[in-house]
Formats: structure tokens, C-alpha cells, sequence
């Protein structure tokens, strides 16, 4: 990376919700990446109650990320999350301090949750007006794994097949203004690229309700259900 920085735009995170915690999180990436600088420093999955609180107050972790932008070691801020509460979270972090960016689950299953997907829309009506850049994750997430599937990849079952997985990243970049992070899963990275290398155009609801039923989908997270990873 040291050889290849400025072909690159570097991010990293910190789940740490203190100053000095956040503080040597980032100097550790820092060293173990051999650069001056990052692009984008994120607070990790910044959902719960009492994280938020301590992260977003006097000596939390902001205080660390603010401190190193004005040393020059990171351009932006960001703030990511999972579960059905993020959307609406990430709303109250925005009114605290004006983040750079957000992250968010964003597939068919989860919008089909109707409170979700209301709290999406808030949320980006919110990074419009702001000019907060929206990035998304699990866009070809299948389902959690269910009990003797096989070999596990990431923490959670993404889709295979290459038309599923395209209509999955089409849901997302036919959308103005949502970017899109590839999966964990490695083994199908090319195929998310040659989806997102030709013009993204929406899926049709009935193709995207048969992937459902086809590959038994289901939503990574639902209220009061499973909201952790």
C-alpha cells in the first residue's frame, strides 16, 4: 500500500468508543498499512444506546477521529452499523455531527421490511441534503447460515448464482447515489464487479420476489429477532 497509495481511496474503521482507544486503533492501521494517511476513518457499528453515547461524548472516540483530522492523518469521517436499527441511528449521529459518510445493510429482503425501509428513506432524504455519501453492504446476502451448511466464508450465506447476484447489485446501483460494498465473500467478487461494470437497471419486483422464494432469502436482521451479527 505504501508503494501504491495514490492509486487507492484508503479506508479503515475503529470499534473502539473511547478516545484512546479510537486514537491507537487508527495509528495502528496507520503503521500496519505504512501510510501517513487514510481517506475515510469509520466508527464501527455505532448502534447501541450506551456505544453511541460514549463514542459521540466528552472523550469519546469522535474526539480521537477529529483530533487526527486536523493532524492531517485522515480526509473524512465516517460512521457504519448493522441490524434494523441502524438507519435510524445513523439519522441521530447525523444531528449530533456532520459525518461524512454512511453505512448501511441495503438487499431486497431487508427494505421489504416496511419499518426499515421507511427509516432508509429518512435516512438518505437526510445524506441528499447533506451531501453525506451513502455506502451499502449485503447487497448479495442470501441468509444467515442455517444449522450443517457447509464451509463459511463470511458470517453469513451470500447468493451464487451470477443472474441473482447481478439483479442484487442492480438493486442497489440503479438507485442515484448509493454505493455499493462488494461482499467479504472473495470467491464471488468477480462476479459482483461484472455485474457492476455494465449499467445497473432495476430488477423487476416479481424477478426479485422469485429469487426469494427460489433461494429461500431471508432478511440478516429483524426487529426483535436477530439484530446481531
Amino acid at each position: 500500500m505504501r508503494e501504491h497509495r495514490k492509486r487507492f481511496f484508503l479506508a479503515t474503521k475503529t470499534g473502539d468508543r473511547t478516545y484512546q482507544g479510537a486514537r491507537d486503533s487508527l495509528h495502528r492501521s496507520l503503521e500496519r498499512l505504512r501510510v501517513d494517511q487514510v481517506d475515510l476513518i469509520q466508527m464501527h457499528n455505532l448502534v447501541a444506546e450506551n456505544e453511541w453515547t460514549t463514542a459521540l461524548g466528552a472523550g469519546g472516540a469522535l474526539e480521537a477521529l477529529l483530533e487526527a483530522r486536523t493532524q492531517g492523518l485522515v480526509r473524512f469521517i465516517g460512521v457504519t452499523g448493522h441490524g434494523s436499527q441502524v438507519a435510524a441511528m445513523h439519522r441521530r449521529s447525523l444531528e449530533r455531527f456532520p459525518f461524512d459518510s454512511v453505512l448501511f445493510p441495503y438487499n431486497f429482503t431487508m427494505l421489504d421490511i416496511k419499518s426499515y425501509e421507511e427509516d432508509v428513506e429518512a435516512l438518505l432524504k437526510v445524506c441528499r441534503e447533506r451531501e453525506v455519501a451513502t455506502q451499502t453492504i449485503k447487497s448479495v446476502a442470501r441468509r444467515r447460515w442455517q444449522n450443517g451448511d457447509g464451509r463459511k466464508f463470511s458470517w453469513y450465506e451470500p447468493l451464487r448464482d451470477r443472474e441473482a447476484i447481478r439483479r442484487g447489485v442492480h438493486f442497489v446501483l440503479s438507485r442515484p447515489g448509493l454505493f455499493l460494498n462488494t461482499s467479504s465473500d472473495a470467491t464471488i467478487l468477480r462476479d459482483i464487479l461484472d455485474a457492476a461494470s455494465v449499467k445497473a437497471t432495476a430488477p423487476a419486483r416479481a424477478d426479485m420476489e422469485a429469487d426469494v422464494e427460489h433461494y429461500a432469502m431471508e432478511p440478516l436482521f429483524i426487529p426483535g429477532v436477530s439484530d446481531t451479527i
